[in-house]
């Protein structure tokens, strides 16, 4: 029951930390936002760290899980077009509904976890069914440093996400079929 009520505890913290910023983030906030009653949030997550850590976990949680979900719709990643396609997927669920919300707390707590080692510790990118899909691809089409690619590609869709999501709109497939092909360019010889 109490894993169970601290889960329900961050649901409702990440939903304040979306529609009120990082300044609403409060334990009365939480309360409320979970309608429990007062002093509940503090008793389970006892100082805001605590709460932020309890956060920043479920948040990876879900994203993991909406991660690998996605992975298992797509079919195996042969083409670039079809690796376009999932990316263009990933976006368009981390810019509207629930994704749009978890992605406004997540790059809230991105800028905090600055500050604050645990908290960038759990934030570290992990490695989850879609980033193994992105690094087959690469090699499969030989690229010799996968690691390296795979990181900057999946970065720089991060940042048209964070674009996105501050300006308004969806991810141009424009874009993403560009930087699939900058992934898939040879360095020059030298």
């Amino acid at each position: 029951m109490a894993s169970d009520r601290r889960t329900h505890l961050a649901d409702a913290a990440l939903a304040v930390l979306a529609d009120g910023g990082i300044r609403g983030l409060t334990h009365r906030a939480v309360d409320r936002q979970a309608a429990v009653p007062p002093g509940t949030t503090s008793a389970y997550f006892r100082t805001r760290a605590a709460l932020l850590t309890g956060l920043v976990t479920r948040l990876v949680q879900l994203d993991q899980e909406e991660l690998h979900t996605t992975a298992e719709q797509l079919p195996p990643l042969r083409t670039a077009e079809e690796l376009v396609d999932g990316m263009a997927l990933l976006s368009r669920q981390r810019l509207t509904g629930e994704g749009r919300r978890r992605s406004l707390a997540r790059y809230a707590c991105a800028v905090e976890s600055v500050r604050d080692p645990e908290l960038r510790a759990i934030l570290v990118p992990r490695e989850n069914a879609g980033r193994d899909a992105v690094r087959r691809f690469l090699a499969e089409h030989g690229v010799t440093d996968v690691e390296a690619r795979a990181h900057t590609l999946l970065t720089c869709v991060d940042g048209l996400v964070f674009d996105r999501l501050v300006s308004g709109g969806s991810v141009p497939r424009e874009a993403l079929e560009g930087l699939v092909a900058a992934a898939l360019r040879r360095p020059p010889a030298v």
